[in-house]
């Protein structure tokens, strides 16, 4: 056991990052203010930066990639009016692969211009033998602009013989491994393919004579679109006026392993999974946890805004009553104050504060989506403690986070993952909590939807960050020396 874990910055809330939100119309008038208000409701996908690429009859391709968030960038009539024409694509992003505190070119749509005209991509997701390809691409004469592993699939695609460029796409994408989402665009068609395991999400939508791609349902509810339906893990749509939506599945079918921690944390709550609501299966998490990890106390309180749901099935399946014990400080930016060691000491304070009203002398239940180094929980802890709680409990709505994920998920080295290196009770010693217990994968499989529970020969999703079991190997990590779990 570590003698101290690393320290975490004050403004980190100490959460896995989902990597990027995708987005593309075709077929309305100005198709940019609606990748832009996509964009803005995929926001909480990735916070770094955002990019919009449009084409227009008369301009041709036109791009805006900006640092920040969305509402700051693309809401300038002056800059909008810069991306016109009837088909669109964006992409927010935080940086997993590639360097962080990215460079501009880092920021997609990526732009390709090739012998049959241009093309842009978006993706979701993490390609794991990225350095693998970008060594072979380099060696043949390919130039980098970026350092993100999504480069890889526009050099792959320049190098095809195919034909056209839905074709040239397929080809690029079975040399890929890993996970990926892609929303991509020609001069005339919106392109929308997932990889075969459909580790990441994207759904398919219609707005008024126009179709709409998107990583999640709230997107498409901005924009007033109507969903149609997800597009399939494997399954390659390419969208035209003039011949509406074109399935065809280019990768050998295999089993689906969606990503399970969409299901937890990644995806709005007002989002449609699976035909699942994203929020009634939290409160179903909660419900699970309750029935697992039961504990005499006086309240149930979520750490706002992502354990809320969990929170609220929680304390309907126990009978303990629900209270708002942490208010969030919702106008907490990124980039509040310079933090100097006298705000650095304030910490999560400047986030969450306790309603003490409340919590002075009750026993509180704590429900949160995750633990990942353990940083903010202790921060959390203390400050329940201090307002004069006399027992605190902490109920987790997920496994405990043992493993990094290679699919497009910002997480820290193993070493720096809490449940990496402790075992249930020595986390509960180092939270210094009365008590600490995670929802089983089990539960989880169970609230999911999954009455049988996980499937140990074949599971249904994509748990390596709980269970260390990944479905594609990740080939990079692997040489520069990260072991897989031991064969058990």
């Amino acid at each position: 056991m570590p003698k101290h874990m690393p320290p975490a910055h004050p403004f980190d809330d100490d959460k896995l990052k989902e990597e990027c939100g995708v987005f593309g119309v075709i077929g309305v008038t100005d198709a940019a203010n609606f990748v832009a208000l996509g964009l803005h409701a995929l926001q909480h996908r990735g916070q770094e930066a955002g990019g919009i690429v449009s084409h227009d009859a008369e301009q041709g391709f036109n791009s805006v990639r900006r640092f920040g968030y969305v509402r700051d960038n693309f809401t300038r009539h002056s800059l909008m009016e810069t991306l016109p024409g009837p088909l669109a694509i964006g992409h927010v992003r935080y940086s997993t692969a590639g360097s962080k505190g990215a460079a501009i070119r880092d920021v997609q749509p990526f732009f390709g211009e090739f012998s049959m005209g241009g093309a842009a991509i978006a993706h979701n997701g993490n390609i794991t033998n990225a350095n693998a390809l970008r060594k072979e691409l380099i060696e043949r004469g390919s130039i980098f602009q970026s350092s993100s592993d999504s480069e890889c699939i526009i050099h792959l695609m320049a190098r095809s013989l195919q034909r056209n460029i839905p074709e040239r796409m397929e080809d690029a994408l079975r040399r890929v491994e890993g996970a990926f989402s892609i929303v991509a665009m020609t001069q005339s068609e919106l392109i929308g393919v997932r990889d075969p395991l459909g580790v990441r999400p994207l759904v398919l939508g219609q707005v008024a004579d126009g179709w709409v791609l998107s990583s999640e349902t709230c997107g498409l509810d901005i924009i007033g679109a109507t969903y149609v339906r997800e597009i399939e893990p494997g399954e390659m749509v390419v969208i035209s006026q003039m011949h509406g939506v074109q399935s065809h599945y280019p990768f050998r079918r295999v089993p689906s392993r969606f990503c399970i921690f969409e299901h937890v944390y990644f995806s709005r709550p007002d989002s449609i999974i699976g035909g699942r609501s994203v929020y009634e299966t939290r409160h179903q998490i909660g419900v699970e946890l309750a029935r697992e990890a039961p504990v005499d106390a006086d309240l149930v309180c979520p750490v706002p805004d992502s354990g809320t749901p969990a929170a609220i099935g929680f304390s309907h399946e126990s009978g303990i009553p629900y209270a708002m014990g942490i208010i969030r400080n919702q106008y907490m930016g990124r980039t509040f104050i310079e933090p100097t060691e006298q705000i650095r000491n304030m910490g999560v304070r400047l986030k969450l504060n306790v309603n003490r009203a409340l919590i002075k002398g009750k026993r509180v239940i704590l429900v949160d989506d995750s633990v990942v180094r353990g940083t903010t929980s202790r921060k959390i802890k203390e400050m329940i403690l201090d307002a004069g709680a006399k027992e605190v409990h902490f109920r987790i709505a997920s496994p405990p986070t043992a493993w990094p994920c290679f699919y497009g998920v910002d997480t820290p080295q193993r070493e720096k993952l809490l449940a990496a290196t402790m075992s249930e009770d020595e986390m509960r010693d180092h939270l210094q909590v009365d008590s600490l217990k995670f929802i089983s994968l089990n539960g989880l499989y169970r609230a999911v939807g999954e009455a049988e529970g996980r499937n140990s020969k074949c599971p249904q999703y994509c748990d390596a960050c709980f269970s260390g079991e990944y479905p594609v190997a990740p080939s990079d990590m692997i040489e520069q020396g990260f072991e897989l779990k031991a064969a058990e």
